[in-house]
């Protein structure tokens, strides 16, 4: 009986070893895989929703808290919390809110909101009370 030599043996090993390089895999892959990489989902960040403030048209919006004092005296209150100011005037006709911001990072602040209500507390015109607040 022949002995396979270590040379022989060898060379078996390393046939078989190029042989299973070869063969597919053990297990067959689902969903039609052809063997390249799969493109990574794409992951989106969702647009976020701008506030909608509405935008007020009156004879007051952009004037600086000095303007506003010079032109209507002193206010009744004035308020400060963090970055904002709350003026408010009072008159016969009407109490006038004032709310004033700076419009941007650094930038000098100014109003940008106003309130005005009758002395029973229904809103009034902001440019009629404004008009009956000023100095003359």
């Amino acid at each position: 009986m022949n002995r396979p030599t270590i040379r022989t043996s060898l060379s078996l090993a390393l046939l078989s070893v190029i042989l299973a390089g070869c063969a597919g895999p053990a297990i067959p892959r689902s969903g039609g895989h052809t063997g390249k990489i799969p493109p990574r989902p794409v992951v989106t960040t969702p647009t976020p929703v701008p506030v909608v403030r509405p935008v007020q048209h009156n004879m007051l919006i952009g004037q600086s808290a000095d303007a506003l004092s010079r032109s209507m005296g002193r206010p009744r209150l004035d308020v400060t919390e963090g970055a904002g100011r709350k003026m408010q005037f009072v008159g016969a006709a009407c109490v006038m809110d004032v709310y004033i911001y700076p419009p941007s990072n650094g930038a000098a602040p100014v109003a940008t909101h106003v309130d005005a209500r009758s002395p029973d507390g229904r809103d009034a015109d902001i440019n009629r009370c404004a008009q009956s607040l000023q100095r003359r």
